[in-house]
């Protein structure tokens, strides 16, 4: 395999997930086998082993060195991974927080898992607020289309970021109503 480690990003609701374990499942029909890794659930577990947390929401209420660490050992983690087979990072490449856009991938992060690919997942505003107030499964905030346009232009200019820093290319993918097929169809064409 040419691709060693794909980050998969986008603002949630715009179903990322879903469109990249579809798209691993067809690959896996081809013989082509990639792991897939919450790169969240990752860090919990790092922080969990040392005793840090007990939920992932604890997370976010460690201080920032800590978080940093956490961050490092998750990312070597998954670049560990990799040696031994293709890797898919499932993250954000922004967070929306009160105090304003944090970065995803940090330079400390992207060193360790020096991506070959970064792909977005978007759709529009309208489109992502109308699947989160359909999904009863979480408690997000609720957001304008106007602010979920403007993180998913966030989250643009922090991929094009990413990718100057490690040479990764960057991908856009729709992943619009009803034509979670074709996108599934690209994601696959830009993972094999």
């Amino acid at each position: 395999m040419k691709n060693k480690v794909v980050v998969v990003t986008g603002v949630p609701g715009v179903g990322g997930t879903t469109l990249t374990q579809k798209a691993i499942e067809r690959l896996e029909k081809e013989g082509i086998h990639y792991q897939l890794v919450n790169f969240g659930t990752l860090m919990f577990e790092v922080a969990k082993s040392e005793n840090l947390v007990e939920d992932r929401d604890q997370l976010r209420k460690l201080d920032p060195d800590t978080q940093k660490r956490i961050q490092k050992m998750a990312a070597r983690k998954i670049a560990e991974m990799a040696m031994k087979s293709p890797v898919i990072v499932d993250t954000h490449s922004t967070v929306r927080t009160p105090k304003g856009y944090l970065a995803g991938l940090p330079k400390w992060v992207l060193d360790e898992l020096n991506p070959d690919i970064i792909v977005l997942v978007e759709t529009t505003g309208d489109e992502i607020l109308m699947r989160r107030l359909g999904d009863a499964s979480r408690n997000r905030d609720l957001e304008t289309t106007k602010s979920i346009e403007e993180h998913q232009f966030m989250n643009r200019c922090a991929a094009m970021t990413y990718g100057v820093l490690t040479g990764a290319t960057v991908k856009i993918i729709k992943n619009r109503d009803k034509l979670l097929d074709d996108a599934v169809e690209e994601l696959v064409s830009v993972l094999k």
